[in-house]
């Protein structure tokens, strides 16, 4: 098998009319711009759409959502963890530890990646695929306290192991399959999200009625999230709030949910 890469060279002449002075200028100011575009088969579909969304602008509001999400989660999570840890075990500490991990991770990946104008298109494609995958992280980060914690013991280690097992085959795909469909990941993303289907049982009696509500609410907001995010739509202020940050705020009041429902959890 021949791997074919298509490589394009775009160079910039001297516009007729202007100085050598001028054009040194010119040269220094826009050094940056004038470096070759190489751009290769198996990134095409990615390059394409993040050159129009560059091309387009991001709304004002990209990302600012899950830079003050990752704030609160770190000092929420914190409480969680000291209290989990100091008053009911060491078990339950470092369940809680994972779980605050993994949400602060993904908050403040996606906050940095949505915020930072990348000037590498190789460091914003490899954080734009961190971002994608700390979200199958962030699930089984989220599963792991009522796996340990509320749940009989094989049960919970059946959970965990599924979760995990399922995370680390979503960062594979999204690392190194990064233009994979959409009708792809987000299956993925929500297969996985839903796992407590087939343990809503043991979920009710470890941690009672509040806390299955409470991730079935969440759950739905991710999902909605999704399927937004799928969609792209709605779109009512494309330069200052977007489709995607529908998509970040259902992620934010999801996951305010399911941190309530790690106090039952827990306790």
């Amino acid at each position: 098998m021949i791997a074919t890469k298509i490589q394009t060279t775009v160079a910039f002449g001297n516009p007729q009319g202007i100085s050598g002075g001028d054009m040194a200028q010119i040269d220094t100011a826009d050094e940056a711009q004038q470096q070759p575009l190489r751009v290769y088969a198996e990134d095409l579909p990615e390059a394409v759409v993040d050159g129009v969304a560059q091309f387009l602008g991001k709304p004002r509001l990209r990302g600012w959502i899950h830079v003050y999400a990752a704030v609160v989660a770190f000092i929420a999570g914190a409480a969680l963890v000291s209290v989990s840890w100091s008053v009911e075990s060491t078990r339950a500490g470092l369940a809680t530890l994972l779980y605050t991990f993994t949400i602060v991770a993904m908050f403040a990946v996606s906050g940095t990646y949505h915020r930072v104008n990348w000037q590498s298109d190789t460091a914003r494609k490899w954080m734009k695929r961190l971002d994608h995958s700390m979200i199958f992280v962030f699930i089984a980060g989220s599963y792991t306290p009522f796996a340990l914690l509320a749940l009989p013991s094989e049960k919970g280690w059946v959970l965990f192991w599924i979760v995990w097992g399922g995370a680390i085959a979503g960062v594979l795909l999204k690392m190194f399959w990064p233009s994979a469909p959409r009708w792809v990941g987000v299956p993925l993303y929500l297969l996985l999200g839903w796992v407590a289907a087939w343990f809503v049982g043991p979920i009710m009696e470890g941690a009672g009625v509040a806390a299955l509500v409470l991730l079935i609410v969440g759950g739905a907001l991710y999902s909605i999230g999704g399927v937004l995010y799928a969609l792209k739509w709605p779109n009512p202020w494309p330069t200052t709030f977007g489709h995607h940050e529908f998509f970040h705020a259902c992620t934010a009041v999801a996951a305010i949910c399911h941190y309530i429902a790690m106090w039952f959890a827990v306790f």
